[in-house]
């Protein structure tokens, strides 16, 4: 198999999966002494396991005003909402761009625009269906606000769901950002909330499948209106 190919298949992994795949694999080893079958299933779950920690490279769109999409997953909710109080982006509501992450995405999560961190707020809480409406105000959380150098916020959510117990945010207020760059991680099924300002259309539909650090959310200086879509 050629390096390119070997590429395609073999992907860094995220440092917080090691000790998972390791446990998996000893657990594996156990269930060849008493079933092959069961063994081989221990196989498949030891790979799953290492496939849902990778951490691939992503290509950015650098270009100053865009935001890009903090998680791998699906568009599962576009609507105004008044964003958590933590955040600190006031009581209006703003358009949330909700990302349902599957326990077959990447949950490896980056920074939608680059600036300082001027919140990281954790709140406890339950665990849900990340796709649900009533996850982003109930589950567990942990939100980032990112200020970048013209003022402009941007509030970012990392939300529990039903298989997820642990949020990893690995940054800290004051850290400075560079878009795309890894901020997080959940586990095991989740989602991402996008607060965009005030005025600011998104460019993406329900539904529409997204790729973390690589696709572009919104335009914070175009004048394009908010799309819609439709499943061909």
């Amino acid at each position: 198999m050629s390096v390119s190919m070997l590429s395609t298949f073999v992907k860094p992994m995220h440092r917080e999966g090691w000790k998972f795949v390791g446990i998996f694999a000893a657990i594996t080893l156990v269930l060849f002494v008493f079933s092959e079958t069961a063994g081989w299933v221990g196989v498949g779950l030891t790979v799953w396991c290492y496939y849902f920690f990778r951490d691939p490279q992503r290509v950015t769109p650098t270009r100053g005003g865009l935001v890009i999409s903090p998680a791998d997953g699906v568009v599962s909710l576009l609507e105004p909402a008044v964003p958590p109080a933590e955040l600190g982006l006031g009581s209006a509501p703003l358009t949330r761009v909700s990302i349902f992450m599957n326990v077959f995405n990447c949950h490896v999560n980056r920074a939608p625009v680059p600036g300082r961190v001027i919140k990281v707020a954790y709140r406890p809480g339950k665990f849900f269906n990340a796709s649900l409406d009533k996850a982003s105000e109930f589950n567990e959380r942990n939100g980032i606000t990112i200020e970048m150098a013209d003022g402009t916020k941007i509030g970012t959510v990392q939300i529990a769901g039903l298989v997820a117990r642990r949020i990893l945010c690995e940054v800290a207020e004051g850290r400075i950002l560079s878009v795309g760059e890894r901020f997080g991680l959940i586990r095991f099924g989740s989602r991402l909330d996008v607060y965009l300002p005030d005025g600011v259309a998104p460019l993406v539909a329900i539904g529409q499948t997204m790729v973390a650090g690589e696709t572009v959310l919104a335009d914070l200086a175009g004048t394009e209106p908010a799309r819609d879509g439709f499943r061909h």
